[in-house]
């Protein structure tokens, strides 16, 4: 049997490969376009920081001017008050974290004529805690002492920090490190060359009511501080080194806030019956070693220290006699400071012996021991 065989079409073709596929839904088939997840998400973050920077802008301008319109009121207070106070210009910088005020030129002078000039003082603060403030000089400056004329300091650091702001008294800090004095020409020479290290602490006096009264308590430290040539601290202390720490209360402590006048910085004070109280401290001077009470010390009309300082001293002689030869004072100190020497016993020479005691007059502006006026009174003012 012959079989016949029929040519298959192009059209038969396309139908059976498409018989051969296999089953698909149209779902599968024509696939749907992912999800597109929005990108506000993104600039949310950036949206956010841009408005605290913006808020923090504000607030750091704010302090700024705040902090110049009252530096600009405290310095026409004492203008009123008679101070004379004179800068080129307040400049502000700082910006962000930090709020920092300039006085650049800054002259300021007493009614007394004590004062001082830098070419520039800054003052900083963080701009998140305007309660604590760093004063700097950076570029040394220069102490005016009345009749006494200028002295130039010039140190490695010399800044002042205030905190407890918001406190009746504020805590203040203050430091010169490496500090150097040099007197200008024609001036009265100022009794230090330089040190090692000053400084000088305050807070409040805490009674024991626990409750702030108008006291407060001050530290004042003197390390390694060696005497200009010829001058009494040199011989004090034997061409040595001074190291020097005395804390005392200062009682009526709000009469300091009162105008200075003509008399002195500290006159105000004094005339409203400010003092010492409660004072200790320790001292050495080349060989001599001594621990210093007092109870009480006051100042006279001129500014004078007047009460009784008790010394327990190891080898004061050597100070004394420091103190005698020295160029120091009129020819009658430095023979009364040679008597003192020469009645005063040297001291304890072996570990265990008693110091030797000793009671040093400030009295009518003379600074006595026993019956022998050494040399003129230490004067505040």
């Amino acid at each position: 049997m012959v079989r016949h065989y029929r040519l298959i079409s192009t059209q038969d073709v396309r139908k059976w490969l498409i018989y051969k596929r296999p089953m698909t839904t149209q779902s599968s088939t024509v696939s749907e376009p992912a999800p597109r997840h929005s990108r506000r998400a993104l600039y949310v973050p950036f949206i956010i920081f841009g408005i605290i920077l913006a808020l923090w802008t504000v607030w750091w301008f704010w302090l700024a001017h705040e902090v110049k319109s009252e530096l600009r009121t405290r310095l026409e207070r004492l203008e009123t008050a008679g101070w004379s106070i004179e800068y080129s210009k307040v400049s502000t910088r700082g910006w962000p974290l930090h709020t920092r005020i300039g006085l650049h030129d800054l002259n300021v002078l007493a009614p007394s004529g004590h004062g001082l000039r830098a070419p520039e003082i800054v003052a900083e603060a963080n701009s998140y805690n305007p309660l604590r403030w760093v004063v700097g000089a950076s570029d040394g400056v220069t102490l005016i002492r009345a009749e006494k004329g200028e002295t130039q300091v010039s140190a490695d650091i010399i800044r002042m920090s205030l905190s407890g702001l918001r406190q009746r008294w504020p805590n203040v800090a203050f430091e010169a490190v490496k500090p150097r004095f040099i007197a200008a020409e024609g001036a009265a020479p100022f009794p230090l060359a330089d040190a090692a290290l000053i400084q000088l602490y305050m807070r409040p006096h805490i009674t024991a009511r626990t409750e702030t009264g108008d006291d407060v308590d001050i530290l004042v430290r003197l390390i390694e501080a060696k005497g200009r040539e010829g001058g009494p601290v040199q011989g004090f202390t034997q061409n040595d080194q001074l190291t020097l720490q005395v804390e005392a209360v200062v009682e009526k402590a709000s009469a300091l806030r009162q105008p200075a006048t003509p008399a002195g910085l500290l006159s105000a004070w004094t005339a409203a019956g400010g003092r010492f109280t409660d004072i200790k401290g320790e001292m050495k001077a080349g060989e001599t070693h001594a621990l210093l009470t007092s109870p009480l010390l006051t100042a006279n009309d001129k500014g004078q220290l007047e009460g009784e300082v008790t010394f327990k001293a190891e080898k004061p002689l050597a100070a004394l006699v420091g103190l005698a030869g020295s160029h120091q004072g009129t020819p009658a100190d430095r023979a009364a400071a040679a008597r003192a020497a020469a009645s005063t016993p040297q001291g304890a020479e072996e570990e265990g012996e008693q110091k030797v005691e000793l009671s040093v007059m400030f009295r009518k502006g003379r600074t006595y021991l026993g019956p022998f006026a050494l040399a003129p009174a230490p004067q505040l003012f």
